[in-house]
Parts: C-alpha cells; structure tokens; sequence
C-alpha cells in the first residue's frame, strides 16, 4: 500500500504541475478549451496558478493534505470547464485525479495519526 500511495502521488503531483505549467504559459490547447467553454482566457493563469501550488504542497508531507486538496479543487474546475464546452466522456474520465486525490487525503490522513 505505501508503494501504491507513493507512485499515486508522484503521478498526482506531476499532473498538477504540467497542468498548470500548461495554463500558465498560456498553451494554445488551454487558450482553446477556455474560449469553446465560454470563458475569458484569463482566468487561465488563477487556475494554473492553483494547480501549480497544489503540487508543490503535496511534495511536502506537513502539507500534503493541504496540497491534495488543492490539487483536486484545481482539477475539479479544469473538469466543470471540460463539461461546459460538452464534451462529456473526456469530463468524466478528468474525475480521475480528483478521486485519487481523494486517497491521497485519506492515506496521508492515516500516515500521520500513526506519527
């Protein structure tokens, strides 16, 4: 279960950051998305902002329950902006790193009870 918790993390953690880093830079793609959802291109760099501080909280263990939390609100709105440009199936499968951020929190949860 540690290895499983540890390489989640890890995947977690680099998602976060190409996520963000990709909003930040103002990618094409995150440009794109956020004109067919309907939103102003600006609000990209808030969001990947987030995502970016998300996984950098996450790496530390004092924070990491901060930084998981972090990481799936940012997820959680990159999802809602998926949706609103209708495109359902991609929407659904981008919940995936919510949930495991889900089991990030709940395992980081239990590593430091046993502190």
């Amino acid at each position: 279960m540690k290895y499983l918790f540890f390489t989640v993390m890890i995947m977690l953690v680099i998602l976060s950051l190409a996520a963000g880093g990709a909003k930040v830079s103002s990618m094409p793609q995150e440009i794109q998305l956020f004109q067919d959802s309907g939103i102003h291109p600006t609000w990209l760099l808030p969001l990947g902002s987030l995502q970016i501080i998300g996984g950098l909280l996450a790496i530390y263990h004092r924070t990491r329950r901060v930084g998981s939390v972090v990481i799936a609100l940012g997820f959680l709105l990159s999802t809602i902006v998926i949706f609103m440009t209708g495109n359902c199936a991609f929407g659904v499968f981008s919940l995936l790193p919510v949930l495991l951020c889900a089991f990030i929190f709940w395992r980081s949860k239990r590593s430091s009870q046993s502190l």
